[in-house]
């Protein structure tokens, strides 16, 4: 065994052994984007990658799936869902009956649809971003937690990961994955002295040469220097999601309240069309919403929003009539290298960083001999 792989093999932690990976580095299932191309890109470099299963059509999963499989020599990945969507069960029979090596999600499955997965050997790791749905999480059966700091792109919260992570991590007793504002070596060796067991990466495996996102899209991110203009706004879908700014969401913050209900209106009808969700389904999601909430019916509506809008980014290659989901690295990411580049960069650069610290510390210890 090379030195190199020997040194690589330090940053191992017990999460790689779980995924079945060679490093610690998880590439999320970004709406849009994390299709198979991406996913073999990020496999085949030693990290753990996820399909978006919730934008991909019903027919076309499958196939994605095994194309992943052929591409990585069956190398383990996993598969992203939401319940709310109509294709939801399809998703979680295809794990199953492919084993993939982990689901992720946000808030939604119940125990009996997490017991299923937890019976099939398949890692059910969720996103959060407090601690009470960490734990939460973990009542319903999760075994891994990803917690997205406020730095994050798309749907995020408020507390910055310094601050979220190490709380998760003294309250839980599942290895938790950190993410939110992670794009290098340095921040790797930082989330594994925070105690978190990988990082969980979006923003900087959207911005490679194998995400096939449009070029067109591309250069507005590479274009992005200032982070602090990746902010968040509650004016796509009711949540709060950070994005690169751009002509569309200029217009929502001057739109009026009901020319802004018109647009969701429009844009829940294509997603209907678009997933294939029949009327009743959409009437009970609405019922459902109302039961719950009432003062949620708006942003139930406004749901539809976010994919189709990034729908005409990431696929249309129209970033101005679109959104651009965005973690505030963006910035920070200058060119678009591709999944093997990225990875053994990351690996390499924290490696370095930890030989650092050692010598520092080497030297800290002769001085007071």
């Amino acid at each position: 065994m090379s030195d190199s792989i020997k040194d690589s093999n330090s940053l191992r932690t017990p999460l790689c052994d779980l995924l079945g990976c060679r490093h610690p580095i998880i590439q999320t299932a970004m709406g849009w984007v994390a299709g198979a191309d991406l996913v073999v890109g990020t496999t085949n470099a030693g990290g753990f990658g996820f399909l978006a299963g919730a934008t991909i059509a019903a027919e076309q999963i499958e196939a994605e799936i095994l194309k992943v499989k052929r591409l990585t020599d069956d190398r383990p990945f996993g598969l992203n869902f939401h319940m709310f969507q109509p294709n939801a069960q399809q998703l979680l029979d295809l794990a199953v009956k492919y084993r993939l090596r982990a689901v992720s999600y946000g808030r939604g499955p119940d125990k009996k649809v997490i017991g299923r997965l937890r019976d099939a050997d398949i890692v059910c790791m969720p996103t959060v971003g407090a601690l009470k749905h960490a734990q939460k999480a973990i009542e319903m059966g999760a075994n891994v937690i990803t917690v997205q700091g406020g730095e994050g792109g798309g749907h995020t919260g408020s507390v910055p990961t310094t601050v979220l992570l190490p709380q998760v991590v003294d309250a839980v007793d599942v290895p938790v994955v950190a993410a939110g504002g992670f794009y290098d070596g340095r921040g790797l060796l930082a989330a594994l002295a925070f105690g978190a067991q990988g990082i969980a990466m979006g923003t900087r495996f959207l911005m490679t040469s194998d995400s096939k996102v449009p070029d067109v899209t591309l250069e507005r991110y590479v274009q992005t220097k200032d982070a602090e203009k990746i902010a968040i706004s509650y004016l796509v879908d009711g949540m709060p999601q950070r994005m690169i700014p751009n002509e569309y969401l200029s217009m929502l913050e001057k739109a009026s309240p009901m020319k802004r209900l018109r647009i969701a209106i429009d844009l829940a009808l294509k997603w209907k069309a678009e997933t294939g969700m029949t009327t009743g389904q959409a009437m009970s999601i609405f019922m459902k919403a109302l039961k719950e909430d009432s003062s949620s019916v708006a942003q139930t509506v406004m749901a539809a929003n976010a994919p189709m809008l990034l729908q005409k980014s990431m696929v249309e290659g129209n970033p101005a009539d679109g959104v651009m989901s965005a973690g505030q690295v963006a910035a920070l990411i200058g060119r678009l290298d591709s999944c093997e580049t990225v990875i053994s960069g990351i690996v390499r650069q924290a490696l370095e960083r930890r030989d650092a610290l050692n010598q520092l510390n080497q030297h800290d210890q002769l001085a007071v001999a």
